[in-house]
């Protein structure tokens, strides 16, 4: 059994202002209500993606497959591709040191999610209705490049009983020789999850079960700010998730101890 719980501090987007020595507004974006999807977003004129983020439960889904690739929706073993609407998924990872904001290269960022019918691979969990131990389908890593940027090619996640619609990310480097882990989760609008997953292949589960007020994980580890402020893409989505890590908050950058690992799994997270 694993807690979903969270875990390490929350330095809010005004603390991280402080930090940086920056007035004003950090930018905010959400979905417009309409026929079409759209972006707005108000940015201050400084604070270039440096925004620290709330860190949050690993969950008892994570494999360290070690697998460098880009593009995760296919399965390894066999060349399939998981089904489902496109997601464009771009980490721009910086770090903030003695007050100054600054890029984070050569960090490996992993990202890992449910499919389109809420199943992870490797795992066999009963409760949730899946077995796929020995796959790794919707799993892998990139190092952050010279900007401090990774980039994914996914798609938009499916549901599971217990909780809302969300994926999984963990940044892994190193602070004076000492291993830096920050993992957390990041989050989809609600409005635009009804209506992805009024099509198939989603639309085969059925209505989800939870939405994003009511998953005690996205209200307790400030799951407001950890929504993806999405755009149109060719046949998809696509984002970019800008984070900040204060490398020397050791509390939070302590090596995840939530779990995770190869096999059976219990509650989902």
């Amino acid at each position: 059994m694993h807690h979903d719980e969270t875990v390490g501090r929350l330095l809010s987007r005004r603390e991280a202002l402080a930090a940086l020595g920056v007035g004003g507004v950090a930018t905010a974006a959400w979905w417009a209500a309409g026929p079409e999807p759209r972006v707005f977003a108000a940015q201050a004129p400084a604070l270039p993606g440096c925004i620290a983020r709330p860190e949050s439960t690993e969950g008892p889904y994570f494999v360290n497959a070690e697998l460098n690739r880009s593009d995760i929706r296919t399965e390894p073993s066999t060349g399939a591709v998981s089904e489902g609407v496109p997601l464009q998924l771009a980490f721009n990872v910086s770090q903030i040191t003695d007050g100054t904001c600054g890029v984070l290269a050569g960090a490996m960022v992993d990202v890992w999610q449910c499919d389109a019918a809420g199943a992870y691979s490797g795992f066999t969990d009963g409760r949730a209705g899946f077995q796929t131990e020995g796959l790794t389908f919707l799993r892998g890593y990139q190092r952050t490049d010279a900007n401090g940027v990774a980039r994914f090619t996914t798609i938009y996640p499916g549901w599971y009983q217990g909780r809302t619609v969300h994926l999984h990310f963990k940044v892994r480097t190193e602070v004076a020789g000492q291993p830096y882990e920050f993992t957390s989760q990041l989050y989809f609008d609600d409005a635009l999850t009804d209506r992805v997953h009024a099509q198939a292949p989603y639309a085969a589960k059925g209505r989800r079960e939870m939405r994003n007020p009511n998953d005690f994980i996205f209200r307790d580890a400030g799951g407001a700010s950890l929504v993806l402020a999405l755009s149109e893409a060719a046949s998809g989505f696509a984002t970019t998730f800008d984070l900040g890590l204060d490398l020397s908050d050791a509390a939070v950058g302590r090596p995840d101890g939530f779990g995770g690992g190869r096999g059976r799994a219990g509650r989902g997270a």
